[in-house]
């Protein structure tokens, strides 16, 4: 993993206990740059997802968004997710889901080019 001003390599790595952590290095200084305009901590509830786990926990199997570093989903809601959401779009991140109902809360922000990007999607 190349290195972030503000997030460590614990908290970006596979939740499976591989400890993988490849996030693309253009990726990470977005997200540090989000940070700073942001003013605040961003707490991560997934970064980095090798093959094996994301095909456990998302329905994009082996190849979604997280398994290519360039991807995370932060635990923010109501008025700061607004803040994150009006930020990250102005910044130019291309996909981005919302869930900010019940509980669990978060932001999705990922920069993949291909496919159906720039998308907004709920959970």
């Amino acid at each position: 993993m190349d290195s972030s001003q503000y997030f460590s390599k614990a908290e970006l790595q596979c939740k499976c206990g591989c400890e993988q952590a490849p996030m693309d290095s253009q990726f990470l200084m977005m997200l540090d740059e989000l940070r700073e305009k942001l003013n605040k901590p961003l707490r991560v509830s997934s970064g980095f997802r090798c093959p094996s786990h994301n095909s456990k926990v998302s329905g994009t199997g082996e190849t979604g968004p997280h398994t290519t570093g360039m991807a995370i989903d932060l635990a923010v809601d109501r008025t700061f997710a607004y803040e994150v959401l009006k930020i990250a779009m102005s910044m130019g991140f291309t996909g981005i889901g919302v869930k900010q109902k019940g509980g669990g809360r978060f932001l999705h922000l990922d920069t993949i080019t291909e496919g159906l990007r720039p998308t907004i999607w709920s959970y």
